[in-house]
């Protein structure tokens, strides 16, 4: 049984975390590896490099969004293509994370964490109120 007192609360740690762990890696990819280099990367991998502006972005303002809580359910859905691509590129790697160059577990789990995030909701303390017209109540 989900407790109904706890669960927002639950809802908005995760949402917390995956926020903030969506704006570090978007800040990896800008102040560690620059975007130049974040773009030499992808096309390394045989990606179009254009591709590396369309995730940090979507890195940054998804994790922004998580933080605030605003549409939370279709941010994380929306962010799940791009763990989807972290894992497959990790996935020659092995399973675990620590292996050399990574390992493809982290990101399938965070796969599971954004679409969790996404069947539960905003949460508590979110800006914006949920899409289905009933009045918030506080938790």
């Amino acid at each position: 049984m989900i407790n109904t007192n706890t669960a927002p609360y639950a809802a908005l740690l995760l949402r917390l975390s995956l926020g903030v762990m969506f704006i570090a890696h978007a800040m990896l990819k800008l102040v560690v590896f620059t975007l130049p280099g974040t773009v030499q990367f992808f096309e390394g991998l045989g990606y179009p490099g254009f591709l590396a502006y369309v995730v940090f972005g979507a890195e940054l303002v998804g994790g922004v969004l998580l933080v605030l809580g605003v549409y939370t359910r279709w941010v994380s859905l929306a962010l799940v293509p791009i763990l989807i691509g972290a894992a497959l590129v990790h996935v020659p790697n092995g399973w675990v994370f620590s292996a050399p160059n990574g390992g493809w577990e982290y990101p399938v789990f965070l796969v599971m964490a954004s679409v969790v995030q996404a069947l539960l909701g905003d949460g508590a303390l979110a800006l914006r109120a949920p899409a289905t017209g009933r009045v918030r109540q506080p938790a």
